[in-house]
């Protein structure tokens, strides 16, 4: 599954399903995030067909794509949720997700959003510290309720990925150490206000290897095993999430080639009885969605060529943050004109406002460019830096397309702000 498969180009332009992306860029303007509801439904059903027959739940990780309109879709597809703060759980809740499939992950989870949490009755606290354990269990107890836990350990496993997102090596600030978590479970078992219910883990994102995850996985049930001796037993594994895409030339494992040795392990150490649980987040949204941008201008030096466009770090903060990479397409073949090779920058004033470094680009200046796989960590990280508007949303299945965020305007920018009367401050 690529951004390709369905935002391909048709007698020389770029569509999105059966819409050419130029009608699009005329209607809502730029930049503006335009996702495939084809691609969505096809990334769920890979871990669909994986699970099918198994105890096993996938639970989509809100924060690689939060609007309601995606949100809406995974939940009328069967999925759980992983959410990672109170305002996630509201949005689920407003996408009509049932709170009895959202696990609550996070390591800074405030009173506040542990209240929310347990009022909606969700299915599980994902726990990251002994601390949390215990004003969880305060909470809960002035709440009068049980709390369902979930352990997240962190078992040192490297993950190949991109430092920041990596998680599950000592030095992350995730999880509980595994060889320190035992003592959290037994200090769990003797609080009347928790009710143990799982183990968690989660070794980082943009994973395209299925070993990492092996490795972990040897270690929880081992895990398990120890707790199960001392008369502990669990209900359920999560695994995380974390499964890459392709950006450039990545080749990313299928959910079914992580989920049968999975399976396979928990059958032949007798720990079938679990439920299996997952978090992706980006393998089910990333490719399907793209930036599309115009180029403002074209500015040539003595040691490179810049295409200036109207989308920037704001936007899309990936390639800022983590020099990430993005495929960058001309929406319209331009048969006529020589490729030069480009760095795609934004206006804002930042050298680390860029989207793409040395691309070979055939464009003119007016063209619309399309920054591929922006599904995920696209809009969910767009911040108004630089007084800027937040970009437009548009979802499209076949020949339809919904506006399901409008573009800011400039008085949305400052609208909750407030300017003090003369030298006096009021609330």
């Amino acid at each position: 599954m690529t951004t390709a498969s369905y935002f391909s180009a048709r007698d020389g332009i770029l569509h999105a399903e059966d819409i050419p992306l130029p009608e699009l860029a005329e209607r809502h303007g730029t930049p503006l995030y335009v996702y495939s509801r084809a691609a969505l439904r096809a990334a769920w059903q890979a871990y669909a067909d994986a699970i099918a027959g198994r105890d096993a739940l996938v639970c989509y990780g809100v924060k690689a794509n939060s609007n309601l309109a995606v949100l809406h879709e995974f939940q009328r597809l069967g999925a759980g949720f992983d959410i990672v703060s109170g305002g996630e759980l509201a949005r689920v809740l407003a996408a009509g997700a049932s709170p009895k499939r959202v696990v609550f992950s996070g390591v800074g989870k405030q009173a506040w959003e542990i209240r929310q949490a347990l009022a909606a009755g969700i299915k599980c606290f994902n726990v990251e510290s002994a601390a949390e354990l215990e004003r969880l269990a305060d909470i809960a107890q002035e709440m009068g309720v049980r709390a369902p836990v979930s352990l997240r350990v962190n078992p040192d496993v490297d993950a190949h990925t991109h430092p920041y997102i990596s998680t599950g090596l000592k030095e992350n600030k995730f999880g509980v150490d595994i060889h320190k978590a035992p003592a959290l479970y037994r200090q769990a078992r003797q609080h009347p206000a928790l009710e143990i219910v799982g183990v968690d883990c989660h070794i980082g994102s943009q994973i395209t290897e299925i070993s990492p995850y092996l490795d972990a996985l040897d270690k929880l049930l081992t895990l398990i095993e120890g707790l199960a001796d001392e008369g502990i037993t669990l209900r359920h594994l999560d695994l995380g999430g974390g499964l890459g895409i392709r950006y450039t030339d990545e080749t990313p494992p299928h959910p079914a080639d992580l989920l049968n040795p999975v399976f396979a392990a928990l059958h032949q150490r007798g720990l079938h009885h679990l439920q299996v649980i997952l978090e992706p987040g980006r393998s089910l949204v990333g490719n399907a969605g793209i930036l599309l941008t115009r180029v403002e201008y074209l500015k040539r030096t003595e040691v490179r060529n810049f295409a200036i466009v109207d989308a920037a770090m704001n936007d899309l903060m990936r390639p800022a943050l983590y020099e990430a990479w993005h495929g960058v397409v001309p929406v319209e073949t331009r048969a006529q004109v020589a490729p030069e090779t480009y760095d795609v920058v934004g206006p804002i004033c930042e050298s680390g406002d860029w989207l793409a470094r040395e691309r070979a680009l055939a464009i003119e200046q007016g063209d619309l460019l399309a920054i591929q796989s922006a599904g995920a960590y696209g809009f969910s990280m767009a911040s108004q830096y630089n007084s800027r508007p937040r970009a437009a949303e548009v979802l499209v299945d076949g020949q339809d397309a919904w506006l399901i965020r409008p573009r800011e305007s400039i008085h949305d920018l400052f609208a909750q702000e407030r300017v003090p009367h003369r030298d006096k401050v009021s609330s």
